[in-house]
């Protein structure tokens, strides 16, 4: 699951590549508007996000969130919300939780 900063770093790229400059020329915690993100370039992002880190967003994300600095950390509230997607949930029974009772057939037991 990725950090706010990795996610920070991802924005800053992303729209780095829409404004057509450098990632190192993009302040995180500047507005979005100073830049001239317009909403086609917003939407995209939206678009992006979805993509990358299989969320939903909705698409007034960078005017709820105008910053690099303020996506990411909304970002990174709900992907940190989310179990590992290998990740066993407390109340689901593990392999070794089931046991068989007594009288009752076992998987080798059953007939094919």
């Amino acid at each position: 699951m990725p950090s706010e900063t990795l996610i920070r770093d991802w924005l800053t790229q992303r729209v780095a590549e829409y404004l057509e400059r450098p990632p190192a020329d993009i302040d995180p915690s500047a507005m979005l508007a100073e830049y001239g993100m317009d909403s086609v370039y917003a939407i995209s992002l939206c678009g992006d996000i979805e993509a990358e880190y299989d969320l939903d967003v909705e698409p007034t994300l960078a005017w709820t969130h105008p910053t690099i600095d303020a996506i990411a950390a909304h970002l990174g509230e709900r992907v940190g919300d989310r179990p590992a997607p290998d990740a066993v949930l407390p109340d689901q029974p593990t392999p070794t939780d089931l046991r068989v009772l007594p009288d009752q057939p076992t998987p080798t037991d059953l007939p094919a």
